[in-house]
């Protein structure tokens, strides 16, 4: 934790403060005047900046308005004597987090500064993690599209509403779209509408005045005013109560709130970003959401695809889930094996990523080997790779009539003849395609064809390659992922054999 920076020409002020504090374990540092502590905070800056306001050495008031260009976040607490109210209402207005009145009571005064160090450390957490968090990780074609939408509003300050199913990573999203955009320098504030009581949403999100009601012994900025010049994400906004939804719809309409108690309009200069797993048209049809709030943040839409609908993605994720897993744990990170990975990506996965992630986190704890095979899954894992499939894809038939879905899911068996390994699960006929390879490579072989390998291969690669684009429509981007290849190479691929038409 940063210092707390004591200003104040007064030395025996400066030294009572900075043994209470001591006592509190909480680090000092104490400047005579304000001079010297601005020119300080142009190489440094303090959790927390208490300040008198008059001082022989120039105004505590210019100290304030310079610490708020420098740091808009950083609370500053003002010291003033009775005859000075003037001075301090003028600068709590101004945006100090509180003032002490002198002569003040000391262990008031170490508690005051202490509730400043808990809403310092409240924002740069926030901050922290937004610059810790890694960008989103997909190849799937519905993850490019996610990526290009990102793209094309890198220069816009628009509202965006984000839908998808819980856990499929919405906020993930709204950082990138924070990040990449023109706001990106300012603070980016998440709030979860859905996980804060309906009697504390309000003042959470706009603030309170001191005194406002019981208990608000001072004031406390909302996560509005912690979020301006920056981005502020409302996550399940479909939960949000309906006189709430008028409040948020006038600062969305003019650009102004009050705090709670409060009497005077602040001005707002904060993009919204909205998240919701709900239909909100649903919801508005029903009265359940303000219908010319979901157009004031219908402006932009982004769907964000289920972890079902982007399965090719499955064992990117796993092995970046598996590898983060093990550096927080300070552990060799698990492998997955093939077996492991194929039944994994036929999951379902209802709790889309967020349960990827919780599953790599019980892996790298739980899992006794460090090379991950299906019977080392969570027994929810192990027995519903092939139910899932089957409940969320229609059952392709095979030969005779038999189906996917009514294929047992179970660990790599071995063929009886040819020693070659089938994933259980797949038809009985999947297999067949090998005696035929072995008969066409006898037939060359007789005939004397040269160069057997490379016409093999050439044939071979023809029709891997016709089929995945078959399946894609010609999508080559999405062809190469399904195939695990590289976008160069199937581009070259596709010339070097000839199959551009």
């Amino acid at each position: 934790m940063k210092p707390i920076w004591i200003v104040d020409d007064d030395q025996s002020i400066r030294w009572v403060l900075e043994k209470a504090l001591s006592r509190a374990n909480l680090p000092v540092r104490s400047f005579a005047g304000p001079r010297e502590a601005a020119l300080a905070m142009e190489t440094d800056s303090p959790q927390v900046l208490v300040s008198d306001i008059r001082m022989a050495g120039g105004s505590g008031l210019e100290l304030l308005q310079t610490a708020k260009q420098r740091y808009p976040g950083l609370p500053v607490i003002i010291m003033t004597a009775f005859s000075d109210l003037d001075s301090a209402v003028s600068a709590f207005q101004s945006g100090a987090f509180e003032y002490l009145a002198k002569p003040f009571d000391v262990d008031r005064a170490v508690e005051l500064i202490m509730r400043a160090v808990e809403e310092s450390l409240r924002e740069t957490t926030v901050d922290e993690r937004l610059a810790e968090e890694p960008e989103i990780l997909g190849q799937a074609s519905a993850m490019q599209d996610v990526f290009r939408a990102i793209g094309r509003l890198s220069h816009s300050s628009a509202t965006v509403l984000i839908t998808g199913e819980s856990g499929s990573g919405k906020e993930l999203v709204a950082r990138a779209l924070h990040r990449h955009s023109p706001r990106a320098a300012g603070p980016f504030i998440a709030l979860n509408t859905a996980a804060i009581p309906k009697d504390l949403l309000e003042s959470e999100l706009f603030g309170h005045e001191r005194g406002a009601f019981t208990g608000a012994q001072a004031t406390r900025r909302g996560r509005f005013e912690q979020a301006e010049n920056g981005t502020l994400f409302l996550d399940e906004i479909g939960d949000m109560p309906l006189d709430l939804q008028t409040r948020l719809l006038r600062v969305l309409s003019d650009g102004n709130y009050y705090r709670v108690g409060g009497h005077s309009p602040i001005k707002a200069n904060v993009r919204v970003i909205a998240a919701t797993h709900q239909n909100l048209e649903d919801r508005a049809r029903q009265g359940l959401f303000r219908e010319d709030l979901y157009h004031r943040l219908n402006v932009i839409r982004l769907r964000l695809p289920s972890l079902r609908e982007r399965s090719e993605d499955i064992p990117l994720l796993l092995r970046h889930f598996l590898q983060k897993s093990a550096q927080d744990l300070g552990v060799e990170p698990k492998r997955i094996s093939d077996a492991a990975l194929a039944h994994l990506t036929r999951f379902p996965f209802p709790g889309n990523v967020r349960q990827l992630e919780n599953l790599s986190n019980w892996l790298t704890v739980m899992a006794p080997a460090q090379t991950v095979e299906i019977k080392d899954l969570p027994p929810e894992f192990q027995n519903a790779g092939a139910v899932g499939a089957a409940a969320t894809s229609p059952a392709p038939q095979g030969a005779g009539g038999s189906t996917l879905a009514e294929t047992p899911t179970a660990d790599v068996a071995a063929t009886p003849a040819g020693g070659a390994g089938v994933l259980a699960g797949m038809a009985p006929e999947a297999g067949q395609w090998e005696p035929t390879l072995r008969r066409e490579v006898a037939r060359l072989l007789r005939t004397a064809t040269p160069d057997v390998m490379d016409v093999l291969l050439r044939r071979f690669e023809s029709a891997v390659i016709n089929e995945a684009l078959d399946f894609t429509r010609g999508r080559k981007v999405e062809a190469a992922t399904r195939l695990g290849i590289g976008r160069n190479t199937i581009t070259r691929k596709i010339q070097e054999l000839g199959l551009e038409s």
